[in-house]
């Protein structure tokens, strides 16, 4: 299947409102445990971080993280902010406007670095990928999640119906669109290589997910 763009931005108040309403629980939840098994710890990066579920997430599973945050939708911001002041991890979780593609932190200044499903809506995810490889230290945790494009619009449709069955019209019409957007593993795998991301892994997850990982000290 060949692929599509979708927009780069959620930047709608009525997108971003939509986006967070859908049921991303199970899948933030193993994210996390994913972090977790990889040795993720201290001062963390999550880029593009959306509504701000997961580093709330972190906050709760590992004790000593410390998470800057950041989206180039605003929308998404003020969910996540909204999300922070109601909870007790004010001091730990920093959200931030920023782009993914051009970070202003310094070469090896973050213990982990981590994002989710934010590949899919970049026209070409090499700059993001080589700026997370930039900030993160050596001998630490990466995780890079996000959907694969299916083969065929047959596995598209029956993605979309397995996953998205108690949704609404436009919640369904976002994960398709999402998923035509996606990379597959191969095209993920050969941008590892080309960027010389050592000691890095591109790993199926599930029937959607795929994930660009390192282990801490791998």
């Amino acid at each position: 299947m060949r692929r599509e763009l979708e927009p780069q931005v959620m930047d709608s108040p009525e997108q971003a409102a939509a986006y967070d309403a859908m049921d991303h629980q199970q899948v933030n939840e193993a994210f996390v445990q994913r972090l977790e098994q990889l040795g993720a710890h201290g001062r963390m990066l999550d880029l593009g971080t959306g509504p701000g579920d997961i580093p709330l997430r972190v906050c709760e599973r590992i004790a000593d993280a410390r998470v800057f945050a950041v989206d180039l939708s605003e929308s998404m911001l003020e969910i996540a902010r909204r999300k922070l002041l109601a909870g007790p991890f004010g001091g730990r979780v920093t959200f931030q406007r920023m782009d993914v593609k051009d970070l202003s932190f310094e070469a090896d200044s973050f213990d982990t670095v981590f994002s989710n499903t934010i590949l899919h809506h970049l026209p070409e995810p090499k700059p993001m990928l080589a700026e997370a490889w930039r900030v993160l230290k050596p001998g630490v945790a990466l995780l890079v999640r996000d959907l694969y494009r299916p083969e065929n619009e047959s596995q598209l449709e029956q993605l979309v119906a397995a996953c998205t069955s108690e949704a609404t019209a436009e919640q369904r019409a976002m994960f398709r669109a999402s998923l035509k957007a996606a990379f597959t593993p191969q095209e993920l795998l050969d941008l590892v290589d080309a960027l010389g991301m050592t000691g890095v892994q591109v790993v199926i997850d599930t029937d959607r997910h795929v994930s660009i990982q390192k282990y801490a000290d791998a």
